[in-house]
């Protein structure tokens, strides 16, 4: 139940052989004392520990773990002169304050096991569903989330009453079952009496201490890239994990913040003159704080063009319509280097986003590609010459026929974006749809069949799921049509607006006359090889590309393994 273990971090330091390092100090601690002695203040959580991350389940099974007397592991602690800033509050309790003259203890390793106890332990009611309303059940002789603030049974005892025994034995005074007071009597032994390893490292510099938090990787939530880094780039003058929040803020407005941290620390990579790779990131390690606060300031204004660009140019409102987040990554890098670019390379730009979307080039974009393309990009900047040639072409019309339309799937979003800016019209009653809501990808209301689900699976026509099968439709059109057949439906429109309405109400669709010719029929394999076509067509035009490819299809959302899959 440890939440870390030592394990070999990619590029950990070695100690420095410079400064004497007291050798690391093993005692044992009561785990009740070891929470107090946070609460008050004694031992505090350094701002470069990552956030409480642990899941219900991880608490409960925590609290178990103590209750049969188990090991949890150990915890690790720096004590130190210097004052370094340090979080205020552990599982929502405030931290007392404490003298400036006493030696720090930094807890290194046990946040998550200690904050669940804290949290468990001191919590003062407030919200019904809040992680830390726990209580044990003398019969069933097990811990549980109480989703209520009211009174319980008397065999169900809520965790907050260990800390007063006076409260604790108050409230059972009236039990009379002798085996429930024997089970209420070994909860309160165990937790009261419970003791967990305890190492404290000497008074040695952060240098030396931050290759052995880098170390330190949970069993239940794995230390990413992105925190490995936090340590071993933090100061008393830069918080890489503050830096990424402050970032986050910044671009918030422009609805682009939700992207993962390594998103961001790849183009804090490449903006202090490196690559998007792993061995370009560990050495951020090597840089002073003025530069990586520098190269912050740079990522920060090249991110806020990365959004207006692909909102302006591109047409992705936001992070969730975005076909792969490292596109991102790249195009701040891009728009680094070429803030304000000319028609031209507006285009050139323009046109690399839908080929690595077409090509599902970012799926298994490996190392020695993410080199490869930093030294494109430089060349493609500086010298007027070089082609922003990234990502080539491969795919064919049988990709739209073939593939599944999904919420995760590149295929799928750049349907949804190509359709977006062919400005949509409800095929019943011509208006507008609602883009936004569409390409904010937490429903699908907007994206249903044009050969209806119920219709396909009754005629055993194929599978309704089809990516050239999906058009933005309202929900109250989608209910109107139902299960009709194609040729039902589409005439009912013909008849009541004409022929001519319904054809410009399709090509908003990206729906060709020779689709519609198909879909009068109750041809569904002719809709899909006309509807493949018009859909490819489109895809080439964006990406600059003329001629279909006869080469071998490559599938945009097929994640290959790459070396970097393993850390990131």
């Amino acid at each position: 139940m440890a939440d870390s273990e030592v394990v070999e971090a990619a590029g950990a330091q070695a100690p420095s052989s410079s400064r004497k390092v007291r050798d690391p100090k093993p005692s044992a601690e009561r785990i009740t004392q070891l929470a107090s002695r946070v609460l008050s203040g004694d031992i505090v959580l350094p701002e470069f520990q990552r956030p409480f991350v642990w899941k219900r389940h991880q608490i409960i099974e925590l609290l178990d773990s103590i209750y049969r007397n188990y090991p949890i592991g150990s915890l690790l602690l720096w004590e130190s002169t210097s004052s370094l800033t340090s979080k205020r509050s552990i599982a929502g309790l405030e931290i007392a304050d404490r003298s400036p003259t006493y030696p720090w203890n930094y807890l290194l390793d046990g946040q998550q096991r200690l904050s669940s106890v804290c949290g468990v332990l001191y919590w003062t009611p407030d919200k019904k569903s809040s992680v830390w309303n726990v209580a044990f059940d003398l019969k069933k002789k097990e811990f549980f989330h109480v989703d209520t603030l009211d009174d319980l049974p008397l065999h169900q005892i809520p965790m907050r009453r260990l800390p007063d025994p006076s409260a604790y034995w108050s409230a059972l005074a009236t039990l009379t079952d002798e085996a429930l007071k024997g089970s209420a009597k070994l909860l309160f032994d165990r937790f009261t009496d419970y003791i967990v390893p305890l190492v404290t490292l000497g008074d040695m510099s952060l240098h030396d201490v931050a290759p052995i938090f880098e170390r330190i990787n949970s069993t239940g939530t794995r230390l990413t890239i992105f925190d490995l880094m936090r340590a071993a780039t933090w100061s008393t003058s830069f918080d890489l994990g503050k830096s990424v929040e402050n970032l986050r803020a910044a671009i918030e407005p422009k609805r682009f913040a939700g992207l993962d941290d390594k998103v961001y620390l790849r183009a804090l990579s490449a903006s202090t003159g490196g690559s998007f790779n792993v061995e370009s990131i560990d050495e951020l390690r090597k840089k002073d704080s003025d530069t990586l606060g520098k190269a912050v300031s740079t990522t920060e204004a090249s991110a806020k063009l990365a959004c207006d660009f692909l909102t302006t140019q591109v047409g992705v409102p936001r992070y969730e319509a975005l076909p792969y987040a490292n596109q991102f990554a790249v195009l701040c890098e891009i728009v680094r280097l070429v803030p304000n670019p000319t028609a031209t390379q507006v285009s050139d730009i323009r046109h690399w986003f839908w080929r690595t979307t077409l090509s599902g080039y970012f799926g298994g974009w490996n190392t020695g590609q993410m080199t490869n393309d930093s030294d494109t990009i430089r060349a493609w900047a500086s010298d007027g010459k070089t082609a922003l040639d990234i990502g080539t072409v491969t795919s064919n019309s049988r990709l739209w026929r073939t593939k599944t339309f999904r919420a995760n799937s590149a295929t799928a979003k750049m349907l949804a974006l190509m359709l977006a800016a062919a400005g949509p019209k409800d095929l019943i009653t011509g208006q507008s749809v609602d883009i936004d809501k569409s390409l904010a990808w937490s429903n699908d209301k907007e994206f249903h069949h044009f050969f209806p689900q119920a219709f396909l699976k009754s005629s055993k026509k194929g599978n309704p799921h089809l990516v050239s099968n999906i058009v933005l439709l309202t929900s109250v059109s989608n209910i109107a049509i139902r299960d009709q057949a194609p040729s039902a439906y589409l005439h009912e429109i013909i008849d009541r607006d004409g022929r001519e309405a319904l054809v410009a109400r399709l090509a908003t669709n990206l729906v060709s006359e020779e689709a519609l010719a198909a879909a009068l029929a109750d041809d569904y394999d002719g809709f899909l090889t006309a509807r493949s076509a018009t859909l490819q067509a489109r895809a080439l035009e964006l990406c600059g590309e003329t001629q279909i490819t006869d080469e071998a299809e490559v599938d945009p959302d097929e994640v290959q393994d790459s070396d970097e899959d393993s850390l990131l």
